[in-house]
């Protein structure tokens, strides 16, 4: 229980971040925050689930399992950006650069079937 509760800190001091940083997305933070206080404390998974930014976003999700547009965009972003980087410079050997490539791949696929949300009260 503490664990889920120090990661649920972390995953929301990541999402305060995310709000000014324009490659680090905001809702998945907060998502996997909202998941680790309701295994761990009833009381901040309110708190959360309150908050008057971040708390919409989590109802969404529990409600329509979709996210905003722009959270999409900067995730496939990033994915291309970051994985695509390690893989053309950072990675020299053959077979780490195709298991690379199999992991952004992977991750692409996810990302793309996430549904996006067709409004969301803040944006992302």
């Amino acid at each position: 229980m503490f664990l889920y509760k120090l990661l649920g800190f972390i995953f929301v001091g990541l999402a305060a971040l995310g709000v000014f940083l324009p490659l680090l997305p905001t809702t998945p933070f907060l998502l996997l925050a909202a998941g680790c206080f309701a295994k761990s404390s009833d009381k901040w998974h309110q708190w959360l689930i309150s908050n008057r930014t971040f708390g919409p976003i989590i109802q969404k999700w529990h409600e329509e399992k979709c996210i905003s547009c722009s959270t999409k965009r900067v995730a496939i972003l990033s994915i291309v950006v970051f994985g695509g980087y390690s893989i053309l410079f950072a990675i020299n050997e053959l077979n780490l650069r195709l298991l690379g490539s199999l992991v952004i791949a992977t991750g692409l696929y996810f990302v793309s079937r996430i549904k996006v949300c067709s409004k969301l009260t803040m944006a992302d």
